[in-house]
C-alpha cells in the first residue's frame, strides 16, 4: 500500500502534521533521520516522500541528520519516487548564501549580503559592506539561532574572539545589511504545493528567533503571529516561480520592508512551521492544507513534482 513517509528530525515539529494525516485518515510513516544507513541498490517503497529536514537540527543533537538526508534524498530520486522538497530544497535549506544567490537569480531583491571564512575575512566582509549596524549569522543555523545586530567592527571583533562564540558548522559567517523597518514586524509567506496559502505578520521586537510552531513559544510570550486577511503582492508571483525553479513546494519565505517602502526577502525555509493560535484565529490550517496536499499526491490527483527533466526554466507549476 502507498504511503506518505515524512523524512525529519524533530518529533514535536512533526506531531501536527501526523495528527492532521490522522484526522483525514491518510497512511503515513515516520523515518526520524538522524542516524542510518542507505543502500542504493534497494528498491525504496511505494509512496510520497515530504522532507521537512530543518538546517538547525544539530541544535538538537542532530549534526549529520542532513547529510543524511541528502543521501537519502538522492537514493529516492535516483529510483523516481515522489519527493515533496527535493534534494534541491535541502541544499538551499542548508546553505543561505546559495539561497541569497539563488533568489538574486530569480530577480528577487535581498539584503546584500557577503560570505567569510575565518576572523580576518569577516572583518574585512564587514568594513567592505560598510553599512552600520548590519547582521552576522552562521551561514547554517535555522530558527534565527546565532543571529546578532552588530554595531560596527569592534563589536564584530568581540563576538569573534568570545569563546562562548560558536563557529558556523561550515565555518562560512554572513555579514549581511541590516534592513531598518519602519516598525519591529517581517512577513512571512507561506506556500503549500507550490501555491500561496497565506501571509502572517511577525512582530520581531523580541529578537530574531521566529520560530512560530507552537513548541517554540514561552508561555508568557504576547501575540507574536498575525495572519493577514486578503493578503495580494506581486512579489507572491516571483516567490512561485523561485520555488518552482529550486525543487521547494512546501516553504514559507520571510521579507521586510524598509523606511521607503523597498521589499527585501530575506529567509527561504523549506521546513516551514504554523502557528496554531493564529491559525485559529483566522480558521485556516496550514498542516491541515500540507496534509491534504500530500494526500492529493499519494491519490494522483494533484500532479506529482516535476522531475529535473521535465523541468522548464522560469515557468511556475503547481505541486
Amino acid at each position: 500500500m502507498s504511503t506518505i513517509h515524512v523524512l525529519h528530525e524533530n518529533d514535536d515539529w512533526a506531531r501536527p502534521l501526523f495528527e492532521a494525516l490522522d484526522t483525514r485518515g491518510l497512511p503515513y510513516a515516520s523515518w526520524f533521520l538522524d542516524e542510518g544507513r542507505v543502500d542504493p541498490r534497494r528498491e525504496p517503497p511505494e509512496g510520497v516522500f515530504y522532507n521537512r529536514m530543518s538546517a538547525s537540527s544539530h541544535t538538537r543533537g542532530h549534526r549529520y541528520a542532513p547529510e543524511l538526508t541528502r543521501q537519502v534524498l538522492t537514493w529516492l530520486e535516483a529510483h523516481g519516487r515522489c519527493v515533496v522538497n527535493d534534494s534541491r530544497a535541502l541544499a538551499l535549506e542548508i546553505n543561505k548564501l546559495g539561497q541569497y544567490a539563488a533568489l538574486e537569480a530569480a530577480g528577487i531583491r535581498i539584503p546584500r549580503t557577503l560570505g567569510a571564512v575565518g576572523r580576518e575575512a569577516t572583518l574585512e566582509a564587514a568594513r567592505t559592506l560598510g553599512e552600520t549596524p548590519f547582521i552576522l549569522k552562521p551561514n547554517r543555523g535555522g530558527t534565527g539561532a546565532g543571529v546578532r545586530l552588530l554595531r560596527d567592527t569592534d563589536e564584530l571583533a568581540a563576538v569573534l574572539d568570545d569563546p562562548a562564540t560558536e563557529t558556523p558548522l561550515d565555518g562560512t559567517w554572513l555579514v549581511q545589511q541590516y534592513v531598518q523597518a519602519p516598525e519591529p514586524v517581517i512577513t512571512r509567506c507561506e506556500f503549500i504545493g507550490g501555491r500561496f496559502y497565506y501571509a502572517v505578520s511577525v512582530d520581531t521586537s523580541e529578537g530574531f528567533e521566529l520560530c512560530p510552531a507552537d513548541v517554540c513559544a514561552l508561555p508568557a510570550q504576547h501575540e507574536k503571529f498575525e495572519i493577514l486577511d486578503g493578503f495580494d503582492h506581486p512579489v507572491l508571483e516571483q516567490y512561485a516561480r523561485f520555488l518552482a525553479d529550486n525543487g521547494i513546494h512546501v516553504a514559507g519565505i520571510e521579507f521586510v520592508h524598509d523606511t521607503e517602502g523597498r521589499l527585501y526577502t530575506y529567509d527561504v525555509n523549506t521546513n516551514t512551521n504554523y502557528n496554531a493560535r493564529a491559525e485559529s484565529r483566522a480558521r485556516v490550517s496550514g498542516m491541515g492544507r500540507l496534509a491534504e496536499y500530500l494526500g492529493e499526491l499519494l491519490k494522483g490527483t494533484q500532479p506529482r513534482p516535476a522531475a529535473d527533466a521535465e523541468r522548464r526554466p522560469g515557468t511556475a507549476r503547481a505541486g
